[in-house]
C-alpha cells in the first residue's frame, strides 16, 4: 500500500467514488484548495455541481468527523450561511469507500485498495470577503454571534479542544522531530520556542477560565465567501471548543491600530446576539502565537505528501526556518 494516503485519488476514480455514494456526475471535476483532506468540485447530471470531501486517513475518528457534520446540521437549522452535509439514501452523511491503488510493478494482481471517508456538501457561492468595511465586519459579527448562540447549546464529546498542548507542544514536538529544520538551528529554535509557550501560559493563566463552546476554530478570510446575501462559513474541519475569540481573532488586520478598530466593529456586531467578555482579547497574541508554532509542525509532519513540496517549496530552505524562528521570537517579545 501507499505511503501516500491520496494517492488513489486520480480524477476516474473520485468521480466514481461519488457515484457509488448515489450521485450521478457529469464528468466534471475541479480540485478545490485543500492540503489537510482533499475537496474536488463535481459536476452533476441536472443538478448544481456539490462538493466532494475526501478525509485524510487516520487523523480523525469516524465519530469526530460526524460531530463535525452534526454541528452544522444545528447551524443550518438556525438558518445560518453554512453547507450541511449531504445524506445518502441510507441516511448517512458520511460514507467508507474502497479505491484500488495504482499498481507498483507490472504485476498488478493482489493491488491494494485505500479506504476514504467521503461527505459531499452543496457549493456556497460566494467570492472572496472585503474586510475592510466596519459595516461588513458588523455583519460578520452579527453572524459569527449566532454560530456561538448554537455552538453554547452543546459540547463536542469526541472532537479536540484548543489547547496549548494540541497546538504549541506538539507543533513544537512535530517541527523538531520532522525533517525540514535544519540540524544547526534546533537547538536554538527548541530554547526558543519553550520560552514562548512559557510566556503564552502565563497569559492563559492571568486571563482566567473563560467560557467555552463549539466553535468554527479556523475562522480566518480563506473561509468565509461573500455573496448578495452577506458572508457564508466553509471548512469546519477544525471545529473544537474553546473561547469565543478563537473564531474572531484571525479576521483582523496586522497594524495595532486597524485591528483595534476592526475588533471593535467585528465586537459591535457580535453584542447584538451575545455578550462579548472582553478579557478575551488578551489572548489574541498568545493564540496567534500557537497558530505559528503549529504552522511549521503541520508542514514538517505533512511533507512526505507529495502535494506540499509543490504548494510550500519555501518549507525546504533553511532561509524559510531562518525567518519563521525569528517571528516567533519577536512574538515571544510581543507578549
Amino acid at each position: 500500500m501507499s505511503d501516500h494516503p491520496f494517492d488513489a485519488l486520480r480524477p476516474e476514480t473520485v468521480l466514481d467514488a461519488v457515484e457509488r455514494i448515489g450521485i450521478a456526475c457529469d464528468g466534471r471535476l475541479f480540485a478545490l484548495n485543500s492540503f489537510e483532506n482533499r475537496v474536488y468540485l463535481v459536476g452533476r447530471e441536472g443538478a448544481p455541481p456539490l462538493v466532494a470531501k475526501f478525509y485524510r486517513p487516520g487523523r480523525l475518528s469516524d465519530a469526530e468527523i460526524l460531530e463535525e457534520h452534526a454541528f452544522l446540521d444545528e447551524l443550518a437549522a438556525e438558518e445560518l450561511p453554512v453547507a450541511a452535509p449531504i445524506r445518502d439514501q441510507q441516511g448517512r452523511s458520511l460514507v467508507e469507500i474502497a479505491i484500488a491503488e495504482r499498481a507498483s510493478s507490472e504485476d498488478s494482481s493482489g493491488n491494494a485498495a485505500a479506504i476514504y471517508r467521503v461527505a459531499l456538501f452543496p457549493k456556497l457561492a460566494g467570492r472572496a470577503p472585503e474586510l475592510e468595511s466596519a459595516e461588513h465586519l458588523e455583519w460578520l459579527g452579527r453572524l459569527i454571534a449566532r454560530l456561538h448562540q448554537v455552538g453554547a447549546r452543546g459540547h463536542f464529546k469526541k472532537r479536540p479542544a484548543l489547547s496549548i498542548e494540541r497546538l504549541g507542544d506538539a507543533g513544537l514536538a512535530a517541527t523538531l522531530a520532522g525533517p525540514l529544520l535544519p540540524d544547526n538551528l534546533k537547538p536554538r529554535f527548541a530554547n526558543s520556542v519553550a520560552s514562548l509557550l512559557e510566556r503564552v501560559r502565563a497569559c492563559f493563566k492571568a486571563v482566567g477560565p473563560l467560557a467555552k463552546l463549539r466553535l468554527h476554530g479556523d475562522l480566518h478570510p480563506g473561509n468565509l465567501l461573500w455573496n448578495d446575501a452577506g458572508p457564508a462559513f466553509v471548512d469546519f474541519d477544525d471545529a473544537c471548543e474553546g473561547a469565543a475569540i478563537q473564531d474572531l481573532w484571525m479576521l483582523l488586520p496586522g497594524d495595532d491600530e486597524g485591528r483595534q478598530s476592526a475588533l471593535g466593529a467585528l465586537i459591535e456586531g457580535y453584542e447584538v446576539f451575545r455578550n462579548f467578555d472582553w478579557n478575551s482579547a488578551a489572548l489574541i497574541e498568545p493564540l496567534r502565537a500557537l497558530r505559528l508554532i503549529h504552522y511549521g509542525g503541520w508542514l514538517s509532519a505533512r511533507f512526505d505528501d507529495p502535494a506540499f513540496p509543490r504548494a510550500f517549496p519555501f518549507a525546504a530552505q533553511a532561509r524559510f526556518w531562518e525567518e519563521h524562528l525569528i517571528t516567533l521570537e519577536q512574538q515571544g517579545e510581543r507578549l
